[in-house]
């Protein structure tokens, strides 16, 4: 260690008059100790906040799970002898919730909801009706009601779930983290905070709690998977280079190829991979006339070798969209687009992100037919 921190002589000049100071072994190991120990403290606390998080999510989750049991029939007995006016306000309450949670992520409800990981409650439903229709039979259309009513959001949630896990799979085959594209979709939101409750007491149902989390986390994996390049970037005759190592077609050497070429003719159209934001518009070495566009989480697509760019810098643009046109700009024999798809700067293959396009266009396809009521 005194071989790390010499004694050390600092000269200074001031005034005219030659000064030095004279910094110890000791001081120097001393200030050494204090910013490292500063930097083992920021460590810990960096550590301990990321388990603490994770934590909490984990907890939040089993709590879910845990409250989801269906209240039994004996509970909501009671609730019904202590006045049908308290429950018919819960029952328009939890109405209004459902209207809200669905608005928006699945537009008008498929007559034939797929099943999903939601228990089933009817049975316990099917007690509750008979014990109210022989103790308080003039409150049997409302515990009739409550159990059609709960027994939609079970199938909801079936719903949700299922279309979840179809757009995770997708995610999946390209080898990207849904979790991250998931979290994406959360960035830039904001606004005041507006509760939503089922009960008199402003509490949540268990089983309504659990069919917001099911929509939430339909609604960002879907548009996480909107953002996948699986869009074909234009309607071309043939690859006419793959992706990775080749013979470079101007030295005839070994060479790396960062993406897939596609021939065709000068000016045939070129559209976005999926939607995104355009990053760059403009020449780049090699690339001649270039767009890029980013998706988020890291994920950006580039279109090289273009006659000509239709595209503007910061520019919010969908699947499909034309942005330039074929040419033979930049290091080129002949005309092409050069398409590449890269993953924080690092490029990877496109082609598994176009093989994805069928299964993800069944999805999206299926996904408008429920919303149309097809």
């Amino acid at each position: 260690m005194r071989n790390w921190f010499p004694e050390r002589e600092l000269f200074m000049r001031s005034h005219g008059q030659v000064r030095f100071i004279r910094i110890s072994t000791r001081l120097q190991m001393i200030v050494a100790g204090g910013i490292a120990a500063a930097v083992l403290l920021w460590l810990a606390v960096m550590v301990a906040t990321l388990v603490s998080q994770f934590t909490a999510a984990r907890d939040h989750a089993a709590l879910l799970e845990r409250e989801a049991a269906v209240a039994s029939h004996e509970s909501r007995v009671a609730k019904y002898r202590g006045g049908l006016e308290d429950v018919a306000d819960d029952l328009n309450r939890r109405q209004d919730f459902i209207e809200k949670a669905i608005e928006g992520t699945i537009g008008e409800l498929p007559k034939d909801l797929p099943q999903g990981t939601v228990s089933d409650s009817s049975g316990e439903a099917e007690k509750t009706v008979r014990k109210i229709s022989i103790e308080l039979p003039e409150a049997r259309r409302l515990a009739e009601v409550e159990a059609r009513q709960l027994a939609f959001i079970e199938r909801l949630t079936r719903f949700a779930d299922a279309r979840a896990m179809a757009a995770e799979t997708a995610i999946r085959r390209v080898g990207l983290n849904p979790a991250m594209l998931r979290t994406s979709a959360r960035e830039g939101m904001g606004g005041p905070l507006i509760r939503l409750f089922t009960g008199k007491d402003e509490t949540v149902d268990p089983r309504f709690a659990r069919l917001g989390a099911s929509l939430e986390r339909m609604a960002g994996l879907e548009q996480g998977l909107r953002r996948i390049p699986s869009t074909l970037p234009a309607s071309l005759e043939y690859i006419s280079s793959g992706f990775g190592y080749r013979s470079d077609p101007f030295t005839g050497g070994a060479a790396f190829h960062a993406g897939l070429d596609f021939r065709g003719p000068i000016g045939a159209p070129i559209y976005a991979a999926a939607s995104g934001t355009i990053s760059f518009v403009g020449v780049k070495q090699g690339y001649g006339n270039c767009v890029e566009i980013s998706h988020g989480n890291g994920l950006m697509t580039r279109y090289a070798h273009m006659s000509r760019t239709g595209a503007s810098l910061g520019q919010k643009i969908d699947a499909g969209a034309e942005i330039g046109k074929i040419g033979n700009t930049g290091r080129s024999t002949g005309p092409h687009l050069h398409f590449e798809v890269r993953i924080n700067d690092r490029p990877v293959n496109p082609r598994p992100f176009l093989e994805a396009n069928r299964h993800v266009q069944e999805i999206s396809a299926g996904n408008r037919a429920h919303q149309h009521g097809e």
